[in-house]
């Protein structure tokens, strides 16, 4: 439901009268050939009961049937659209109903009125014309691409099939075709078998499209993609799945904090567009709901969960370095305020309980900006921290990035500057081949240290590059923390993790 209710492109509009017409400028959603100048939805036509001025108007809505109890001179169909957790009444007669059952996707035209005394819903559609279409219209990230481009940027759509492993961890899932009846089954080949592969050589499934991208960033300065990730990390915790949503974004830029800036208005402006819409009232009903089957998968109450929207949305998020970070773990340490199983050092990185631990003292209730990580615990594509280079050894040899940690659900976005030079990349990517890579064709298949599949990447730099940055931002678990729900797994329809795929 929760799913339903955020990805919903009708449920994401402002909060329009369904019997006015579009304002100019607005939205322009594809509609069903069925389907008038102005297409409510179901909450839009709920919320009409608050004001007679629209009783007896004409309206059409459009929903999937909930429920339907047919009598002999009339029938009563809950129709809902995944606007909110409520359904709207409609009345039909018997002729209208016939071949209507549960799941029937239908438009409803006909009189929005006042139900007859005792009934439990105030108003009703009294129906005129019942279509059955089969289908609604479904774009799923109105609001992010609302923000997207109002900024100028150029939405893109990158390969999901690559061959390379961006991150440099090897938790990739690898592509196979299915047999033939003749042939062996795919699990007993090798997978290092040429004469096996579909692509002749090992190809996966994406884990970012940020190599991708950033082939556009010399052309168009500003891109981004909203698409499925795939993970194959063994990791079977509330944060964790297998595949999930990843927003990634590239931008030409020398400067950490512009990019930093970017994620925090991104993450402002959606959370702005679902306090004007119905969200936050659908949300507290459904927690309601949730609340009294005494599920124990919900985070605080709806006083927390309202002060938690607006430490999102108001103020600004603070910002340190990660050796700032480190001190402050160490410190609390040696103050016995805090009693963490890995003791916080420079070189380990952060573990979960460091990062919850940061973003409860620092943020107090807001997100937090972690930048300028060791460049040795993050991958090769990252630029070097202003004034580092990794020579002179009394330097802290770190890289232009940051993570944002969310209080609880802590890191949720990450994003760095790139090495956008030909040489720093090539030392960055193999540090103990010593080559003149300058010349065009050189490769490095032979080298191991990150792959064999990246010389396209390299050679971005060889015909020129500029200096750019971005990152990548975890949709399912911001909806996890949006929402007050601890485990990733109830926020998507279909979760994949390590040891399930079901369906």
């Amino acid at each position: 439901m929760l799913w339903r209710l955020l990805r919903h492109p009708r449920f994401l509009q402002a909060r329009l009268p369904c019997c006015a017409a579009r304002p100019p400028g607005g939205p322009t959603l594809r509609k069903l050939s069925t389907a008038t100048d102005s297409v409510p939805t179901v909450a839009n036509a709920l919320a009409l009961r608050t004001s007679e001025d629209h009783d007896n108007t004409i309206i059409e809505v459009f929903g999937a049937v909930r429920t339907i109890r047919k009598q002999k001179h009339r029938a009563f169909l809950e129709i809902g659209d995944g606007s909110s957790v409520h359904t709207l009444q409609a009345v039909l007669n018997p002729a209208q109903a016939e071949g209507l059952s549960t799941g029937a996707s239908i438009a409803v035209r006909g009189v929005w009125r006042l139900s007859p005394l005792g009934k439990e819903q105030s108003h009703e559609l009294q129906a005129e014309k019942v279509t059955i279409v089969g289908a609604v219209d479904s774009e799923s990230d109105f609001l992010l691409a609302q923000f997207f481009r109002d900024q100028g940027f150029l939405r893109l759509q990158p390969p999901i099939i690559t061959s390379s492993d961006c991150e440099g961890a090897g938790e990739t899932f690898s592509i196979g075709s299915k047999a033939s009846a003749s042939e062996k089954p795919f699990s007993d080949r090798p997978l290092d078998s040429e004469q096996e592969l579909f692509f002749q050589k090992p190809k996966y499934l994406t884990v970012s499209s940020q190599l991708h991208l950033e082939a556009y960033i010399s052309e168009h300065p500003k891109v981004w993609t909203f698409s499925p990730t795939f993970r194959a990390e063994k990791s079977d915790t509330p944060r964790h799945v297998s595949e999930f949503w990843m927003l990634e974004a590239e931008i030409g830029t020398q400067s950490l904090p512009e990019l930093m800036n970017l994620v925090e208005d991104m993450i402002k402006s959606l959370v702005l567009g679902l306090k004007r819409s119905l969200f936050v009232e659908e949300l507290i009903v459904a927690r309601r709901l949730w609340e009294k089957s005494g599920t124990d998968e919900l985070t605080g109450n709806q006083d927390f969960l309202t002060s938690r929207w607006n430490n999102l949305a108001e103020g600004s998020w603070p910002r340190i370095t990660y050796n700032e970070a480190i001190r402050l773990l160490q410190n609390s340490v040696g103050l016995r305020d805090s009693d963490f199983v890995y003791r916080p050092d420079w070189d380990t990185g952060l573990q979960l309980e460091h990062e919850r631990y940061i973003a409860a003292s620092v943020g107090q209730g807001k997100p937090v900006f972690v930048t300028d990580y060791p460049r040795i615990i993050k991958p090769f594509y990252m630029l070097p921290s202003a004034g580092t280079t990794g020579e002179d050894s009394t330097a802290p040899n770190t890289a232009a990035c940051f993570d944002l940690l969310l209080p609880e659900l802590c890191e949720v976005a990450g994003g760095s500057l790139r090495e956008h030079r030909l040489q720093q990349l090539s030392d960055s990517m193999h540090p103990n081949l010593a080559s003149d890579i300058d010349e065009p064709g050189t490769t490095f298949e032979k080298s191991s240290t990150i792959g064999n599949n990246l010389d396209w990447y390299v050679d971005l730099r060889r015909f020129g590059s500029i200096p750019h940055g971005g990152f990548g931002f975890g949709f399912d678990r911001f909806l996890c923390y949006l929402a007050g729900i601890r485990n990733i797994k109830d926020v998507v329809p279909w979760p994949r993790y390590y040891g399930r795929c079901d369906c």
